[in-house]
């Protein structure tokens, strides 16, 4: 028996939704269609975060209480939806999907697909991300309000920088802060900028905010996580609804707002009416891009160097001992790999 239908308008597009009526998030009751429709009520906001970046797709297929698949490699698509080949630090490569319309984030979505995780590259120059992402990651201990702190004080050092960031809830505790930069350097040296400005955030707020790489030298403070700057490294995107039974959203807000919101405020079901009545909060970021020579004049000042890549990167020039502290040995050196 054929599997109950609809379609949508989407754009110049014609959009097949199977199963409209399978829950999805549960503690919502909200479905596959309501998933489907909540990313066209916000297409404009979500696709000025992901257009022309290789994005990996987060599916659920039966809902979030099922398994995730995390798929880099783009299935099987109509031939309107776009494509970009990427490398990944392995060597290898894979056609990821390439977000060029609404209609495509659509289609994804009747997939499954719950969070989009975009590149901070675009496909004219894969080579020279355009982003400079400031993750606030609270740890275990921290909440939300610790995040905000730590990152109005990320603010305080992009305003003395000359530079813009754009901040929205992550969707759980979290906050990122995304700053357009022009896209003239490597992935490791914008993860160099990004070193560099974490410890800078430390220094100001070092009973707040840490820049260890091992958990257990993190203790009850909130991380900045400088490698969400290496290569095909990933970060929700604007818009993206996150894999939780309340389903709510990684949300862009403006700098007054994140002064007093709470994240849970920002979910599928209210995001569109506020997106039909503000428009993307964030439509300004293209307007300007930023110069990076300051952070990496210090990073090249700073003895400490660089710090541990994430664990299924091979060994970088430069990288010191990737073992955590407890287990490192008198005699490790820095060859060695956890």
């Amino acid at each position: 028996m054929a599997s109950p239908y609809i379609e949508l308008e989407v754009g110049d597009r014609v959009v097949k939704v199977t199963n409209p009526d399978k829950i999805y998030f549960p503690a919502i009751g909200a479905t596959k269609r309501d998933l489907v429709e909540y990313y066209v009520s916000v297409g404009e906001g979500a696709l000025r975060a992901l257009r022309d970046r290789p994005t990996y797709l987060k599916r659920h297929p039966d809902g979030v209480e099922s398994e995730a698949i995390y798929q880099k490699r783009m299935p099987k698509h109509p031939e309107w939806i776009e494509t970009v080949t990427v490398r990944f630090p392995s060597g290898r490569s894979a056609d990821a999907f390439c977000p060029t319309e609404v209609a495509g984030l659509a289609w994804c979505a009747n997939l499954g697909t719950i969070d989009f995780h975009p590149w901070h590259a675009r496909r004219p120059d894969l080579e020279h991300p355009d982003e400079l992402r400031i993750d606030v990651d609270p740890q275990p201990g921290t909440s939300f309000e610790e995040a905000r702190k730590v990152a109005f004080t990320a603010r305080e050092v992009l305003d003395e920088l000359g530079m813009t960031g754009f901040p929205k809830t992550s969707g759980n505790r979290g906050i990122h802060i995304t700053v357009r930069i022009e896209p003239r350097w490597t992935f490791t040296e914008v993860r160099y900028s990004a070193i560099a400005f974490a410890r800078e955030v430390e220094r100001r707020a070092p009973g707040l905010a840490t820049t260890a790489w091992w958990k257990e030298e993190r203790g009850e403070k909130v991380f900045i996580d400088f490698n969400q700057n290496a290569r095909d490294r990933t970060v929700a995107g604007a818009y993206s609804v996150r894999a939780r039974p309340d389903a709510l959203v990684s949300a862009p807000v403006t700098w007054e707002e994140l002064a007093d919101c709470d994240p849970r405020d920002f979910d599928l079901r209210t995001m569109p009416a506020r997106f039909a009545k503000l428009g993307d909060v964030q439509r300004a970021i293209d307007d300007r891009s930023y110069a990076i020579d300051t952070l990496l004049e210090w990073f090249q000042a700073d003895e400490r160097g660089d710090m541990p890549y994430p664990p299924n990167y091979p060994k970088m020039p430069g990288e010191p001992m990737r073992v955590q502290p407890s287990r490192a040995r008198p005699s490790s050196t820095g060859n060695d790999v956890g």
